[in-house]
């Protein structure tokens, strides 16, 4: 089995629904769903049933909890983590994903996302991996993970926000070949607990950096203060910051 996709839900049945049919939808079949739900109470439950994925539903310690109880359920050679709400980009993407990495054998794969903010589509172009001390890349759900690569490798749960950011530094440390493709995975639904709690996620990713020597602390100040403009930008000049992202993609 090629992937295996993991979803993290709790009490968000619709969006469920909505990675359910974009999962259905795949020409490439080669993969299994995984879905961890934290013991909904919404009717998700009675959903559950009808999806052929499978199910766990029980209290978890959080996203990043739930997330690691997928890695260890999981069967397949890569890990995508789509959370209840995100969907995949089109009905090829896993096609052309699986031949990307028939060709290249990588051990990372990473690519461009959707977002969908108040029923708009922003397009963010990836980064480069090797920009990862200025932050995430791009989205959490833009990355696929070889699982023999994942080893022993789990979410920190020391970090409520941030636990991808130390997952995706830690896990390119052990891999010798990523790939970077320069198409939409996802489309990610915006307003989930990242965003909602971006302060917590910059301290974080702070703490993360300076615990892992990635940059001097001049230059951790400096990009803790230029994550901070950035969200201002995306709160206040919202054009202006999705013009500045598709600019500076490198």
């Amino acid at each position: 089995m090629l992937f295996s996709i993991v979803t993290v839900t709790l009490n968000n049945r619709k969006g469920l629904a909505r990675t359910a049919a974009s999962i259905s939808g795949q020409g490439c079949k080669d993969f299994e769903w995984i879905i961890i739900d934290g013991g909904s109470t919404d009717g998700t439950i009675e959903d559950l049933k009808s999806y052929n994925a499978t199910l766990i539903s029980e209290p978890d310690q959080g996203i990043y909890d739930a997330m690691n109880k997928g890695i260890v359920m999981a069967k397949g050679d890569y890990i995508l983590f789509l959370n209840a709400g995100d969907c995949l980009s089109n009905p090829d993407i896993l096609a052309k994903i699986q031949s990307a990495i028939s060709h290249s054998k990588a051990e990372f794969i990473y690519g461009d996302s959707w977002e969908e903010t108040n029923g708009q589509l922003n397009y963010k172009p990836s980064r480069s991996h090797a920009s990862i001390s200025l932050g995430m890349f791009t989205h959490h759900q833009a990355m696929i993970y070889k699982r023999e690569t994942l080893g022993k490798l789990r979410y920190d749960l020391n970090y409520k926000i941030s636990a991808d950011y130390d997952f995706t530094l830690r896990f390119l440390e052990k891999t010798k070949n990523p790939l970077r493709l320069k198409i939409p995975f996802c489309i990610f639904e915006s307003g989930g607990i990242s965003q909602q709690n971006a302060r917590t996620g910059r301290r974080e990713q702070y703490a993360i950096r300076k615990k892992v020597h990635t940059v001097t602390s001049f230059e951790n100040k400096v990009i803790y203060t230029q994550q901070l403009i950035s969200r201002c930008l995306r709160s206040c000049a919202p054009v202006f910051y999705w013009k500045i992202k598709n600019r500076n993609s490198f």
